[in-house]
């Protein structure tokens, strides 16, 4: 695994040995981040489930201004750090080594984030929970992108009653993205 580009282009991230993560491949990223290029100069973006932080290391290389990575795994927490380090971006960076939610109820009251990208457990059923938490928090607001990493088969249907919108889908072979915004009453 690698930063596809931007400033810290071809630099290798660490990740953990075995299942305890799984990162989103370099090929994955690459198309993902070719929809969003345009978008990140000088943004905020937060990175639920991080892993390795490979997602939102690829967002500060390419221009976002500042990003939080959020990790319950105290190690997949320090490679973070690491990673952040070994690619020169740890200044613009918050490493959050908690649970999702506690993350969120702690950052409450902050700017709202211009991408939310998450990428939790499969088949554990977080997505709705964890959007109910952000569309009550300020993380979010009418411009925020919430991009949801998941299995092909994931349904969405909740959604619409939570008050977001799917903006547009992304499958690849086994999963896909959802990119969601708020809906606009």
């Amino acid at each position: 695994m690698r930063v596809i580009a931007g400033s810290a282009r071809h630099i290798p991230l660490k990740t953990l040995p075995g299942d305890h993560t799984r990162p989103t491949t370099d090929r994955i990223k690459e198309t993902l981040f070719n929809m969003l290029q345009f978008q990140l100069a000088d943004v905020r973006f937060l990175d639920l489930f991080s892993g390795s932080g490979g997602i939102g290391i690829e967002a500060l290389s390419r221009g976002a201004a500042e990003a939080v990575f959020v990790e319950n795994n105290r190690k997949a927490a320090e490679c973070i750090r690491e990673n952040l380090k070994n690619t020169h971006l740890a200044g613009q960076a918050r490493v959050c080594p908690c649970d999702v939610l506690t993350a969120i109820r702690q950052m409450d009251g902050e700017e709202p984030f211009a991408f939310i990208f998450m990428d939790p457990p499969y088949q554990e059923q977080l997505e709705e929970m964890v959007l109910r938490a952000l569309k009550q928090s300020s993380l979010v607001d009418e411009n925020t992108i919430i991009i949801i990493e998941a299995q092909k088969e994931t349904s969405f249907d909740f959604v619409k009653e939570l008050g977001f919108s799917i903006k547009r889908v992304k499958e690849y072979k086994t999963n896909k993205h959802m990119f969601l915004c708020m809906t606009e009453d």
